[in-house]
């Protein structure tokens, strides 16, 4: 459990949290994609995409700086994992495209409205169960012998992936949920309400279903979680997930606006932080730690100094762009 926080460390640490912004930042348009059937044709669906129409493509910057510092920093990481991943990016990135061209065509084309918001969905849901999918492969582990991947191309479908998958989308399905709390009133806003509700109990099943899977996955992993002296350091991250929880549903049994979308920002950071105990150091669960998979020094730290440099404008601009559309969404647009 030592943390020896040198140079590959420091970008371990980046790359979760581009991750980590990602995650959050697009998974509740996504989630708002998967939800998007249960809404009522007309203003509730032009509310809903209204809502994210200011940052939702802002958001995937997040996703090109978590792939790209994984590439650049982590080279033989991002050799392993697209080759035993290659179906599940696909997917998502063509997920990403359909759910792209619709939020746009539905308004340009609104004879084939039915179509775009097919699309939107049916985008949304595929990109974010492949996500999930992906996820869940490289926690059950990938096969590498002399530092390339040996396994086959359908390693990755598996039961395990399957969960880690819909638990994603019900995930994302939460954040999308209470984002529409947030930013919607009246009956809009009780449905979005209901929904978080629902999602919400999903989430916590199914987080709760992959950690015990996690359990008996890797012997490593259970070792990590159950055995002392590492079970002293790791209990507060189970224990504060369960506080996040009680204190989400309450908030969603009463007339809260923006703190069940907080709450549920809470609730995957923990979940994230689980899931960043149960894989240290490796990048590639079983065989390659951060150092093993990472780049050459000197490229580390000419990296960095392009990092240091953009990633407070990232920060900036979209913390500008989230200040800006901070109030409620009407029929025209946000007031």
């Amino acid at each position: 459990m030592a943390v020896n926080f040198d140079l590959t460390v420091i970008w371990a640490f980046i790359i979760a949290f581009a991750v980590f912004a990602y995650v959050v930042m697009d998974g509740f348009d996504l989630g708002i994609g998967i939800l998007f059937p249960t809404f009522e044709v007309g203003p509730e669906r032009d509310r809903a995409m209204n809502s994210i129409a200011p940052v939702w493509d802002g958001n995937e910057t997040w996703l090109v700086l978590g792939g790209g510092g994984l590439f650049a920093a982590f080279p033989l990481a991002y050799a392993v994992v697209l080759p035993a991943t290659y179906p599940l990016i696909i997917a998502m990135l063509l997920g990403l495209v359909f759910r792209g061209v619709a939020f746009e065509y539905r308004w340009r084309d609104p004879d084939h409205r039915r179509l775009w918001d097919a699309a939107f969905t049916g985008g949304s849901l595929v990109a974010a169960m492949a996500q999930g999918m992906t996820l869940g492969a490289l926690l059950q582990g990938i096969e590498v012998v002399d530092r390339a991947y040996a396994g086959s191309w359908f390693d990755w479908l598996t039961p395990y992936t399957l969960l880690t998958g819909l638990g994603t989308v019900a995930g994302y399905a939460l954040l999308g949920a209470t984002w529409l709390v947030w930013k919607l009133d009246g009956p809009s806003q009780h449905h979005a309400r209901q929904l978080a509700k629902r999602a919400a109990w999903a989430t916590l099943v199914l987080m709760g279903g992959v950690s015990l899977y996690n359990l008996g996955l890797r012997p490593e992993y259970a070792v990590r979680w159950l055995t002392a002296p590492e079970i002293y350091f790791v209990a507060p991250v189970p224990v504060l997930t369960g506080v996040v929880a009680i204190m989400l549903l309450r908030s969603l049994s009463v007339e809260r606006h923006s703190k069940p979308f907080w709450l549920s920002l809470a609730l995957f950071f923990f979940g994230m932080a689980g899931l960043g105990v149960t894989m240290w150091p490796f990048v590639v669960p079983p065989g390659l730690t951060i150092w093993d998979a990472a780049a050459p020094e000197r490229s580390q730290v000419f990296m960095l100094v392009g990092v240091a440099i953009t990633m407070p404008l990232i920060i900036a601009y979209t913390a500008w762009a989230y200040w800006v559309f901070r109030g409620k969404v009407a029929d025209e647009g946000y007031h």
